[in-house]
């Protein structure tokens, strides 16, 4: 890692963003929790008002000249001729270019903002909005309500959105439902790497990535969407569950209170950690365990505690290793389909009911992030991280891609499309991460940002 990379880090690292808890290890202050809460009340009171919502995502940085920009004005148009309410994040670009066709449409026009350490103003077309302070929540009120989500290029922040999305239809969290990806040169690059890399592992089904539509025009988004949206059925995440005229409504809330209440306890005492995740779907005599064993081991020797999601494949690896070096191994389990799996080398852990509450359990507490090869949940994890620190949400940590060969077709569309090409994040911002192919490497890259107390070596 680059000597001046590694200076803003520990200079970030500084601050006290959002997702920065403290250093002493105790998350239980009331006043974060009852924020947390009143965000959930407040988003879900403010949807309990709309109707036949579809929720558009996309770069802030598209000008009004350029086509994509023109595409989305001209989709959010024809969403609102036919009768839908439009739904973005509030800011400028793809958001507003579909709120601005909405408007022009004579349509409904709604803007989900987020309160950013730097400026992101409300676009001028949008007709209702809220804002929050929480990445977490208010992703929960984008995606929550939506009939359908069109995905048009963008940043590290479109690539948490669209992988949060497809990982809970997948984990059945969320219901099928239309997933239109607009721009093929875009977005044809991301789906062949999830096919040739994720599919033959086995971590992403090959006919869930088929139920999704790449098209061009703003006409061929409405096609697929509309076909996509007859009968939807109701899920956990539907934003019907939640609406203040349901009698379901109290208990979810305050299910999702017991989730944080609990979680935040979970994490208390937890100073130093790094959080491992990656692929389920590998046996004992893959290379990939065998590795993540030895990742587990010496994070323990290190004085680092292990946390995983609990299940099996890298997480048992990890949490394997790190037991039986004698150190903390945690794990942080969902429960999918009605059941919930930890492997038998944890010495600490929680599962949870809600896919975002467990998410933020998960990332809290992190000195480190290292993430082997693996599939929407693995990425969907890897983009939050990296949007969180690029929005300075989060401290800077270290963020440890295992696997050159996984991770490169990935990294290659980062800096080629997303930096030079679309120029949906900064130059640099293909710095955050950095890919190892050992274990020794990762430590390295780990002791480089970590304080040494009174010049002792700690690895």
């Amino acid at each position: 890692m680059r000597e001046d990379t590694i200076k803003k880090m520990k200079e970030g690292a500084e601050k006290d963003f959002s997702y920065a808890l403290n250093e002493t290890g105790d998350y239980r202050e009331s006043w974060r929790i009852f924020r947390i809460m009143a965000e959930f009340v407040e988003g879900y009171q403010f949807l309990d008002s709309l109707h036949n919502e579809v929720t558009v995502f996309g770069s802030a940085r598209f000008a009004e000249d350029e086509k994509h920009y023109i595409i989305a004005r001209a989709f959010g148009k024809l969403l609102a001729e036919k009768g839908y309410t439009t739904i973005t994040g509030g800011g400028p670009g793809i958001m507003e270019a579909a709120n601005r066709g909405a408007q022009e449409g004579n349509g409904p026009s709604v803007g989900i903002n987020i309160q950013l350490p730097f400026e992101q103003r409300v676009n001028p077309y949008v007709g209702q909005s809220t804002a929050f302070y929480y990445f977490f929540t208010r992703k929960v009120m984008l995606t929550s309500p939506a009939h359908a989500h069109i995905f048009f290029p963008g940043g590290f922040g479109t690539f948490d959105e669209f992988f949060e999305v497809v990982h809970n239809i997948e984990i059945g969290k969320m219901c099928q439902m239309p997933i239109v990806l607009v721009g093929r040169e875009y977005w044809e690059p991301v789906i062949a790497f999830i096919r040739e890399k994720c599919v033959p592992m086995g971590s992403v089904k090959l006919n869930h990535v088929d139920t999704w539509n790449i098209v061009d025009t703003a006409e061929e988004a409405i096609g697929v969407m509309e076909h996509g949206s007859e009968n939807l059925p109701h899920c956990d995440l539907s934003v019907s569950n939640f609406h203040s005229g349901q009698k379901n409504m109290d208990w979810r809330i305050f299910r999702i209170m017991s989730e944080l209440v609990e979680g935040f306890e979970f994490l208390t005492g937890l100073v130093e950690d790094v959080t491992v995740l990656g692929t389920r779907h590998i046996d004992q005599d893959s290379h990939y365990y065998k590795t993540a064993y030895d990742l587990g081991t010496r994070l323990a020797e290190s004085g680092y505690a292990v946390v995983t999601g609990g299940s099996v494949g890298i997480s048992e690896a990890v949490n394997k290793g790190a037991m039986e070096a004698g150190g903390e191994s945690l794990g942080i389990g969902l429960e999918v389909y009605g059941k919930e799996m930890m492997n038998p080398y944890i010495t600490k852990s929680i599962s949870f009911k809600f896919p975002f509450t467990r998410k933020l359990i998960v990332t809290a507490p992190s000195k480190g992030f290292i993430f082997f090869p693996g599939g929407l949940g693995t990425l969907h994890h890897l983009f939050e991280v990296l949007t969180l620190i690029e929005t300075k949400k989060m401290q800077p940590v270290p963020i440890i891609l295992i696997d050159h060969a996984f991770w490169e077709p990935m990294h290659a569309f980062i800096k080629k499309t997303m930096v030079h090409d679309v120029k949906s994040i900064s130059d640099g911002d293909d710095e955050l991460y950095q890919i190892v192919d050992t274990v020794d490497a990762a430590m390295t890259l780990l002791s480089e940002f970590r304080p040494v107390p009174h010049g002792k070596q700690t690895l």
